[in-house]
């Protein structure tokens, strides 16, 4: 499970039925392997309304409350709080950097889709660090090493006003990525960083956005009504494509999160489990 693997724009994005993991130990067991080293899968023909990813947090043990609470649904409002609950493009971006302990995984089941556009976009976020690593290692080390201030003021299940101090790429001992910590959203208008340091940092952060917009590295795929997208929110950075308003509703998902914890707790249960019946 220490092992990834990496992909690009050619991945095969692997899928899986939903039914079959909530009620299959070795498919929950295959789901969450994949999960920890692919970073991303998608569980199919789930019911098309909401509170289908209440059983998902039931078979990994409990879901991650948020301030916006258990389960978020993501459709355009007249009065967002949030750029995801508009019809506009989302950059790539992780969830939550505004927290102490972002959540690790991120659960998007759609329930309505938009005939034109909304189009989902990801792209591995460890892959694109290896090679900005590799053709820059200064602005690896300029965004492994200098903190960003992210922030996140509003009212959604509760009333909140979070900040923290992240570093765009989190590291291990050996300098490898662990953690990528990337909201442009959510980025404030504070950096209190020296003068001198703050165009070598634009310039490393521009090096990495490209590389994450690069057509070799991004995937572009389309939700179904019915079908739950899991991923690593520490690893795979997410957009949505722009789509057209309407009278009505046009395009619904419900998000949910969990943490890593959590989620390997129940992969080590399970692999006992199903030991345990060899």
């Amino acid at each position: 499970l220490s092992e990834h693997q990496y992909w690009g724009s050619g991945l095969q994005l692997p899928k899986m039925p939903f039914e079959e993991v909530l009620h299959s130990d070795e498919s929950a067991y295959k789901w969450l392997c994949t999960l920890k080293k692919v970073g991303i899968m998608l569980l199919t023909g789930a019911a098309a309304r909401q509170g289908e990813l209440l059983k998902l947090g039931h078979r990994v043990g409990f879901l991650r409350l948020t301030f916006y609470g258990p389960t978020w649904q993501v459709q355009d409002k007249a009065d967002a709080n949030n750029v995801a609950y508009t019809t506009g493009k989302l950059c790539f971006h992780t969830d939550y950097p505004a927290l102490q302990h972002p959540p690790g995984v991120q659960f998007l089941h759609c329930i309505k889709q938009t005939s034109a556009g909304g189009e989902s976009e990801v792209v591995d976020g460890f892959h694109v660090c290896n090679k900005l690593k590799e053709q820059n290692p200064q602005a690896y080390q300029i965004l492994s090493s200098t903190a960003v201030d992210y922030t996140d003021v509003g009212v959604d299940f509760c009333e909140f006003a979070v900040q923290c101090k992240q570093r765009i790429i989190d590291v291990d001992a050996r300098g490898q990525a662990v953690r990528i910590n990337y909201n442009n959203a959510t980025r404030d208008t504070v950096f209190d960083i020296p003068a001198e340091k703050v165009r070598p940092f634009y310039a490393a952060l521009k090096e990495f956005n490209d590389l994450l917009n690069s057509s070799e590295h991004k995937f572009t795929y389309k939700l179904k009504p019915g079908d739950v997208v899991t991923f690593d929110n520490w690893r795979v950075l997410h957009g949505r494509q722009s789509y057209q308003a309407g009278a009505e509703v046009t395009r619904h998902l419900e998000g949910a999160y969990a943490d890593w914890d959590v989620v390997m707790s129940r992969l080590r249960l399970l692999r006992r489990r199903i030991l345990s019946r060899d």
